[in-house]
């Protein structure tokens, strides 16, 4: 395994940016995607998006339906036109 950093143009932030070291959710196409077009740094701030989503909608990634519903934010998030907030949601400090 080389230590070489893998460089990808990232779709979210636009630029030539670090990519991740594995590709997430294996065997997903959309995975394979991420781990094509999305840097590091891209990839950190869905984590946190993806947190605020749990919360929101309080779900339990253990079910089908709480992961289906997680990949089709991610496919908008980095691919749509973005991902859109829950509908009642207010961000902190506003």
């Amino acid at each position: 395994m080389s230590n070489q950093v893998r460089i990808v143009h990232c779709v979210k932030l636009g630029k030539d940016l670090e990519g991740l070291t594995e590709v997430p959710f294996e065997g997903h196409p959309l995975g394979q995607r991420i781990y094509e077009n999305v840097s590091k740094d891209a990839w950190k701030m869905w984590v946190e998006h993806m947190k605020m989503l749990m919360n929101e909608y309080r779900l339990n990634l253990g079910t089908a339906e709480a992961q289906e519903f997680i990949i089709q934010q991610m496919e908008q998030y980095f691919f749509g036109a973005g991902a859109a907030l829950p509908p009642d949601f207010v961000p902190q400090g506003h």
